[in-house]
């Protein structure tokens, strides 16, 4: 790892120092790096490794904003200025590539500020990457794996962040629970192969059907269960109807006469995990015993 330093100035007046401007910034102490090296070093947050590096960054160039674009997505330092002039640099470490960094910024970019970046970019690649493979260990440990929906564990802590909410600040939310009308029939007559794509297929209904401050999970087989961000049972079931209207329109699970059943209910500040599951699973039985492809509240 190249070294990262600072050169500082003392002023006149007094023993402190001073930072020099980027143009006059040179090598002077390894302890910077390591200082650095240390506060990247105490989380694997994506976010928060953006904004100790920004500051440090700060010091090369006056930074308006500064994003790493990979393939999780885009991560932003705080208080971005998408404005001015950029430069990106492609981030690398051990022939792996991490991702793109680019900077926002009013300054005239100069070939030794880029060169002044890089060696401290050498500082943040491997933070950035222990950060970037933690955040892919728990994506997959909290995502179903055929549909790439929330898995039956990150529902229970969702759920239970939702009723901790509910309890503090008396706002309730829906749960609904749904499971496919004679799927078991698609995998005993056509195969799973056939199975998954149905099951991809309406995971892509489900998506298109609520909002986006819904979330949708499946705990596994044909049971799916979607937490409604909203106090009114009317939404769910204007949600339960708009789902079960996708599903009638789409010609894969027609084919295979595939329907949905839904049981849902609100959530009560009384209630725990398991109580509010029961009552939702006791509407989704309630369905099914209506004869399917329908839904029912409690």
């Amino acid at each position: 790892m190249e070294n990262v330093h600072v050169l500082a100035q003392r002023a006149s007046s007094r023993g402190d120092f001073l930072p020099l401007s980027a143009d006059l910034y040179r090598p002077n102490t390894i302890e910077q790096a390591h200082n650095l090296v240390s506060q990247l070093q105490k989380t694997l947050e994506l976010n928060k490794i953006i904004n100790i590096f920004s500051i440090e960054a700060a010091k090369i160039l006056p930074v308006l904003s500064l994003q790493f674009h990979c393939t999780e997505g885009v991560v932003e330092m705080s208080g971005s200025k998408r404005k001015g002039q950029t430069v990106a640099f492609d981030l690398e470490v051990d022939e792996e590539r991490l991702g793109q960094l680019i900077y926002f910024t009013k300054q005239p970019i100069t070939s030794l500020i880029k060169e002044q970046l890089q060696k401290l970019h050498t500082v943040l690649v491997y933070p950035l990457r222990n950060a970037l493979l933690f955040h892919r260990v728990k994506k997959l440990a909290t995502k179903d794996a055929l549909t790439g929906l929330g898995n039956r564990s990150h529902f229970d802590d969702s759920l239970n962040r939702k009723l901790e909410r509910t309890r503090r600040h008396h706002r309730s939310f829906g749960l609904m629970l749904l499971d496919l009308d004679n799927f078991k029939t698609v995998n005993d007559d056509h195969g799973h192969q056939v199975g998954d794509q149905v099951l991809r297929r309406f995971s892509d209904l489900l998506g298109f059907s609520v909002r986006g401050t819904d979330t949708i999970f499946r705990f596994g087989g044909d049971e799916f269960a979607i937490l409604v961000d909203d106090d009114n049972k009317s939404v769910s079931n204007i949600l339960a109807k708009r789902i079960q209207g996708a599903v009638h329109k789409d010609l894969l699970l027609s084919q295979h006469k595939v329907t949905t059943s839904i049981g849902f209910t609100l959530a009560q500040t009384k209630d725990d995990n398991a109580m509010i599951f029961e009552r939702a699973d006791k509407a989704l039985y309630k369905a099914k015993n209506n004869g399917r492809d329908c839904s029912f509240a409690i």
